[in-house]
């Protein structure tokens, strides 16, 4: 287990079109067949759970068509074609995606494209098109032997999300009567040894709404699920689009005072769910019945303000800090506004009052 600070894996692939995809431009006349070495490389990103998407210069009425003709149009979630700034288009593909930029690796044949791009965000990984055959080794991309079968299906959890946002463009009513009528349903468990590669991918993975940064290994987390002094918890969501999958993990530490939680983290896609009341509300309620604190470990890093945020909102007070670790306790229980679009259809047995004490 440790704290990340490195940079983070790769979540994002963005293709150029011309002379990247395929050879030539459209409009000079290229007939846009794809490179076959490309297409491989983006079928076996998909297979390993790396979300793709498109920023390139074009008419975009041209260029669709090509992609969709070619089969590979369902590859690219929040395409970007227009004659806009490529920075541009990578910032309008993460925010679509709920990502930080910092997780986009960009591809281009065009040394101003790329130096654009580095230009207005660092932070992104610019590789030239010829090297796009070293995509599949990188260090940052996720190996195949890695992938958890939740990833494989990642594209089509957010091709949901995008049917979800089509919906509330055209809601008549209030953010919060819109979310009731998604009729969320949220499965609070304890993890089980399959769901260990996912969950540990989770803590590399997920900075954002992540409230300490820890990342655990599969061995670590499979440790911590056999030590009766720990409960790691995983989180499953659905609503009447579909399933999202897994979307967090909670690793609590349970001694005779206190339910302390030492990590929370929420997939970037749940935000705006409003999901962590009702899930600190369970946690309240189980501290509760075995008659301790629920106190919360918080590291703040670059890009995680909104979960201490989200915390204080729950009822969580600043105690004191050490050696830059916040701890919280809990003043009082999230309100029954804030939890009641969230119907909790399964708990965890570890957090019930069997569950044994230790130091």
């Amino acid at each position: 287990m440790n704290r990340s600070r490195t940079a983070p894996q790769v979540k994002v692939v963005v293709w150029d079109l011309d002379n990247t995809l395929w050879d030539g431009a459209l409009v000079e006349g290229a007939d846009g067949t794809p490179r076959p070495s490309v297409v491989r490389i983006i079928q076996e990103l998909d297979g390993r759970g790396v979300l793709q998407s498109v920023a390139s210069k074009n008419d975009a009425a041209v260029a669709m068509p090509v992609l969709e003709a070619a089969g590979l149009a369902e590859f690219f979630l929040y395409p970007e074609i227009s004659w806009s700034p490529k920075s541009d288009a990578v910032k309008h593909i993460a925010a679509a995606l709920n990502v930080g930029t910092d997780t986009v690796l960009f591809v281009d044949d065009d040394p101003f494209e790329r130096a654009e791009v580095a230009a207005s965000h660092p932070e992104v990984r610019c590789v030239d098109s010829r090297d796009v055959h070293t995509l599949l080794t990188r260090d940052d991309i996720p190996a195949p032997d890695a992938v958890p079968a939740d990833s494989v299906s990642r594209r089509e959890l957010y091709r949901r999300e995008e049917r979800r946002q089509a919906d509330e463009r055209v809601f008549t009513g209030t953010k919060s009567e819109f979310l009731a009528s998604l009729h969320l349903r949220l499965a609070i468990r304890d993890a089980r040894p399959e769901d260990l590669t996912r969950a540990a991918e989770l803590t590399t993975r997920t900075n954002q709404l992540n409230t300490t940064g820890l990342a655990f290994g599969q061995r670590e987390l499979s440790a911590l699920t056999t030590d009766p002094g720990h409960s790691v918890l995983v989180l499953e969501l659905e609503d009447d689009f579909g399933e999202y999958g897994m979307i967090g993990v909670v690793v609590v530490r349970h001694t005779d005072d206190e339910m302390r939680v030492r990590l929370f983290l929420l997939s970037c896609r749940v935000m705006g769910r409003n999901l962590v009341p009702a899930i600190v509300a369970e946690l309240a309620d189980a501290a509760r019945a075995r008659g301790v604190a629920l106190t919360a470990d918080f590291v703040s890093t670059p890009v995680n303000r909104p979960m201490y945020v989200t915390y204080r909102f729950a009822g969580f007070r600043e105690q004191d800090e050490r050696d830059g670790v916040k701890n919280l306790a809990l003043a009082g229980s999230p309100s029954e506004a804030a939890t009641a679009h969230v119907r909790i259809t399964d708990r965890p047995v570890t957090l019930g009052t069997t569950k044994g004490s230790h130091q």
